[in-house]
């Protein structure tokens, strides 16, 4: 007896229970639709299982051996949760696997019955209310479908509802981020807008040009000692501009300028003549030979730059006459005007202007002097451009004691009614010895 022979006499039991149960069932006049097909299915399964199968079966269990059966996957590994969409998708997909399940199994039956007088070989089928079982199936699929249709309207609610609330949350993002981008762009044009009025000023302001800075560098190797082919540092350039600085500091102390003003009336100067003042009042005329202002001796005081404090002369023309602290060589004239930073108008500056000089002596009571005993001192013509205070020197060929100093001008800035003059100074050196013509005060 042959391995197949024994397997078939050894599955022979089974086999005839469920045909005799199938059987039985079917006699009783079996009503159970569905357990007769499932019956039928076995009864097939095993009527197809051949002899071969069967040993093949049996050596191929025989042959396994432990190696072979695949190790079993750690469940220490965290699976990463899936999207929401990813979820829907799947969900969706095992619905529409289990319809067309349905409806296969459907078609066979129906397969089943229409060929039942065809493979009634081994098992009688008994006819029955086929239409009342399809009629309860089909209700099942679509009550089952029905059932799909309201579980992907929830899964498409909650998917529109997740995306809902994310573009939501986006949008609450976007617009947090605007308003932080809007503001760093405000603080951004706010720093810009500064940095061009930094940029213009920076711009308005006097620097030096590349000339000036080398005549500043030359003067600078000039003045030191040991310049002879050696290296200039940067340290010793800014210790030198330094020093520079610091004698400005002191000259704009020291009255501004950081010259000895002979004609200065603290000092001892004083006016002795001057042309047809504008706005002089009888109670301010001082009376003696020659009829002077009270406030002519603003011409010889410091002003400190206020707007108004000058003494004004009638018209576009005219003179003012000083006597000095002492007889001194001149070295240079100063006139001075209000600045331009607070002045009202400035047209009522003088514009061509002629200085002279004589010595007038011991004599304290005032003698005019004609004009062949005065020297010319200096020319010049006031610049509304330039400084407020502006020092011209005297002629180098001029090297003569002078006590007394006559200021003529000819033409003004435009004013037609007066001429305004703030301060007047006289620059010089006592000679020593001191010629016994010289007047001390």
């Amino acid at each position: 007896m042959s391995a197949s022979t024994v397997s078939i006499t050894a599955h022979q039991g089974p086999t005839t229970r469920r045909r005799a149960v199938v059987e039985k069932s079917l006699a009783s006049g079996g009503s159970d639709l569905g357990a007769a097909t499932a019956a039928a299915e076995a009864d097939n399964r095993d009527a197809r299982l051949t002899a071969g199968d069967t040993a093949a079966a049996i050596l191929r269990d025989a042959r396994k051996s432990p190696t072979q059966i695949p190790p079993k996957k750690s469940g220490l590994s965290r699976k990463q949760p899936k999207p929401r969409w990813l979820t829907a998708v799947s969900v969706l997909t095992k619905n529409l696997a289990l319809v067309v399940v349905l409806l296969g199994f459907v078609q066979m039956i129906r397969w089943m019955v229409m060929n039942a007088g065809r493979d009634d070989g081994d098992f009688p089928i008994i006819a029955g209310d086929f239409e009342g079982r399809l009629s309860d199936v089909e209700k099942f699929v679509k009550t089952t479908v029905k059932m799909m249709q309201v579980q992907v309207i929830a899964i498409d609610q909650r998917v529109e509802d997740g995306i809902s609330s994310v573009m939501k949350e986006f949008d609450g993002k976007m617009e947090r981020k605007g308003d932080e981008v809007d503001l760093k762009l405000k603080a951004l044009d706010a720093r810009s807008d500064a940095f061009e009025s930094f940029m213009d000023g920076f711009g308005s302001k006097s620097l030096l040009t590349k000339e000036e800075f080398s005549d500043f560098f030359e003067e600078f190797k000039k003045a030191r000692k040991d310049s002879n082919g050696v290296e200039v540092s940067v340290d010793e350039i800014r210790d030198y501009a330094k020093e520079i600085v610091l004698k400005e500091i002191e000259k704009h102390a020291a009255d501004g300028l950081g010259m000895v003003d002979y004609a200065l009336a603290s000092g001892g100067a004083r006016v002795l003549r001057h042309s047809e003042p504008y706005g002089c009042t009888k109670s301010k005329w001082l009376f003696g030979r020659n009829k002077v202002c009270a406030e002519a001796e603003r011409m010889i005081s410091p002003s400190f730059g206020e707007p108004g404090h000058c003494f004004p002369l009638k018209g576009r023309s005219g003179f003012v006459e000083i006597r000095l602290r002492n007889a001194i060589v001149p070295e240079a004239v100063t006139i001075e005007h209000v600045a331009k930073s607070v002045a009202y108008d400035r047209s009522s500056a003088p514009k061509h202007c002629r200085v002279s000089g004589w010595l007038q002596g011991q004599d304290s009571t005032y003698i005019e002097t004609g004009p062949e005993k005065m020297f010319l001192l200096t020319e010049f013509t006031y610049d509304l451009e330039k400084s407020n205070a502006q020092t011209f020197k005297v002629g180098s060929s001029t090297s003569n004691l002078v006590d007394t100093i006559r200021l003529d001008f000819s033409l003004n800035h435009g004013t037609a009614t007066h001429t305004c003059i703030y301060r007047l100074r006289v620059h010089g050196y006592v000679p020593d010895p001191v010629p016994a013509l010289e007047m001390q005060s």
